[in-house]
């Protein structure tokens, strides 16, 4: 009887520690706060963790997208502008990478790229872009909006540095990195992708989260 009980308890242990693996594989960037309630009397501390807020912005066919128009998937975001000389091809270079690597996840996963420089990345010149570096998927999407509002974004909330510098080459600035985002709006992860090795960790990450997190397993 010992044994049986032995058995039942490591069973059960095993399942509470493959529940927590499930409820999070992946930390949640950002700085959070602690909300204290009441429940029976006993004080209660919850961690508050920021999400990405609600934007819209117009993309390459000027259409608005909301970001609620792509709720129900993971992003990988990242920030640039089309006439960037120095890092920006690199970058939609590496975007694609992963893009291409992860098609048999298409569904779940959405790629954005938001332009820091939108005054002159309207809709017709984010289509060119595209079509010069030959994307055509369906699940990556560029957009440009309010210039003050996307540094905003970048900064505050996807992690990632973006501005005017006009010491800076080309007038602007940011950081060479992909936001990882989950369904709930989330921040998991901000990847230099000037390092190859965190591009592929990118990737592995975008894959481990879905697979513990959303029950969602690629072909590969």
């Amino acid at each position: 009887m010992k044994s049986i009980a032995f058995f039942i308890g490591f069973i059960l242990l095993f399942s509470c520690v493959s529940e927590e693996k499930k409820q999070r594989v992946l930390p949640i960037i950002g700085n959070f706060d602690l909300e204290y309630t009441l429940v029976d009397g006993k004080e209660v501390v919850d961690t508050i963790f920021p999400k990405i807020p609600f934007f819209y912005f117009r993309n390459e066919d000027s259409a608005i997208v909301k970001s609620t128009d792509m709720k129900g998937k993971i992003w990988v975001a990242d920030f640039f502008f089309t006439t960037c000389s120095s890092i920006c091809p690199r970058m939609t270079k590496n975007m694609k990478k992963i893009n291409d690597a992860t098609q048999d996840l298409k569904e779940h996963v959405q790629f954005i790229s938001f332009s820091i420089n939108p005054n002159y990345d309207q809709p017709s010149v984010l289509k060119k872009y595209k079509k010069h570096y030959g994307i055509n998927t369906p699940n990556w999407v560029f957009l440009t909006g309010d210039e003050k509002e996307t540094h905003r974004l970048g900064i505050e909330d996807f992690r990632i540095y973006a501005g005017q510098e006009d010491l800076a080459e080309d007038g602007f600035a940011h950081s060479e990195a992909f936001t990882l985002v989950d369904k709930e709006g989330y921040v998991r992860g901000v990847y230099n992708v000037a390092n190859p090795a965190q591009v592929v960790q990118l990737e592995k990450d975008l894959r481990k989260l879905l697979k513990y997190e959303y029950d969602v397993i690629g072909s590969k």
